[in-house]
């Protein structure tokens, strides 16, 4: 895990250099990625699927490859359960779209847990609308983890699914998605899980998970913007009809009406992101090239002598001793999460502040925000501790 393969790592802000602890907002992304970037747009940039000269050939076959390493990558059947598209707010909204025109009516139910992001919140509260449904959520214990005796009394005939965080974006905390895909099953009820800070930080096996969707971005994993997944089980992905129309996913145009083309074309309309998913496959195969099991005790280690800092500095830390995923939020005493973040990025330290997208949990916390540090592969002891040094610093200007 070589700081050196990210170039931006040697940036320097307000004159120091930059430490970044802001990897669940977004990843850095190593040499190769950027290297894939330019030799798509400077070597075989073409559009793909439609041209039989070379270059669309080359394209073609880029993208193509790419799909096959993601289904790879988490464990897919077959390359035809990767959708691509622009990331995991646009995979929830197609799914929400696409199952709901196909599956929800008048008085169904769909579940979503009280720690979710929006991306996982509003899409199916817009379905609801307009499908006169209903949505309804999991509660939370006082310890911020999910209640799962409650979640097993939501399940009922009118629940047509659910969909819910693999590891929450301000907690870092792992959920027990096994266990609720399980109960959802035995009803035969379908579960969507929100992978986003999930898939950065840990091998994620659709098969064993057993999910019947699975949405990601890629810029969270150390990929480029503008390219993500929306894994689906094949059974599932025929039954649903498509959530945008256009070139690409069709069959065969008439006046008459229109066919729609294979899976998993029919849900991609319009030309495709091929340089994002080539450098995407680049991101997994450098994440692959360090393995798994090193990332996972590399940012489990940073997580936990973190997590002890902060304490000792005299910080809260929420959900505190958890199993997590490399994201830690905090709060110092009464001091707003603005102010700390502000006098830290003045110390080159990049963290995020806010309600990070997930304002139901934030109230149900009864904080108005909090300080979030997220780890990547990339980071160190060190990291930590020039961050541990500017709170300190940060600290005697405002307590």
């Amino acid at each position: 895990m070589n700081k050196a393969d990210f170039p931006i790592l040697n940036e320097t802000v307000h004159g120091r250099p930059l430490v970044y602890l802001d990897n669940a907002a977004t990843s850095q992304k190593p040499q190769q990625v950027l290297d894939a970037i330019v030799e798509a747009y400077s070597r075989w940039n073409s559009n793909i699927h439609r041209g039989v000269h070379h270059l669309s050939q080359v394209a073609t076959s880029k993208h193509e490859g790419a799909r096959q390493a993601v289904a790879d990558f988490i464990n897919a059947r077959s390359a035809d359960e990767i959708v691509f598209t622009k990331g995991t707010t646009d995979s929830l909204n197609a799914l929400a779209f696409s199952f709901g025109e196909a599956f929800i009516h008048e008085g169904d139910e769909i579940i979503v847990s009280g720690l979710e992001h929006h991306s996982n919140i509003v899409p199916w509260q817009m379905l609801c609308e307009r499908k006169k449904a209903v949505l309804r959520h999991i509660p939370l214990q006082d310890d911020l983890s999910l209640n799962i005796e409650a979640f097993k009394g939501l399940l009922n005939e009118k629940t047509k699914l659910v969909s819910v965080a693999h590891v929450s974006n301000v907690l870092g905390t792992i959920q027990p998605v096994e266990e609720i895909i399980r109960l959802s099953h035995e009803r035969g009820i379908p579960v969507c899980i929100d992978g986003a800070q999930s898939v950065p930080h840990m091998k994620v096996d659709v098969e064993v998970l057993d999910c019947d969707f699975l949405v990601f971005s890629g810029h969270k994993l150390y990929g480029p913007t503008g390219i993500g997944v929306l894994y689906g089980k094949r059974e599932w992905l025929e039954k649903l009809p498509p959530h945008e129309g256009g070139g690409e996913m069709i069959n065969h145009v008439r006046w008459e009406g229109t066919t729609y083309n294979e899976l998993p074309y029919k849900f991609e309309a319009g030309t495709p992101n091929f340089v994002g998913s080539y450098a995407l496959q680049k991101a997994i195969e450098y994440i692959e090239s360090i393995g798994w099991e090193a990332i996972e005790a590399h940012e489990r280690e940073l997580t936990e002598y973190c997590e002890k800092q902060l304490k000792d500095v005299g910080c809260t830390v929420y959900s505190a001793g958890c199993k997590k995923a490399g994201v830690i939020s905090f709060n110092m005493g009464t001091v707003h999460p603005f102010d700390v973040g502000t006098l830290l990025d003045q110390q080159g330290v990049a963290v995020r502040t806010g309600h990070h997208c997930a304002e139901p949990l934030i109230d149900e916390m009864g904080v108005p925000g909090t300080v979030r540090v997220s780890f990547g592969l990339y980071n160190d002891k060190e990291d930590v501790d020039r961050f541990i040094e500017a709170l300190k610093k940060a600290q005697m200007m405002l307590m």
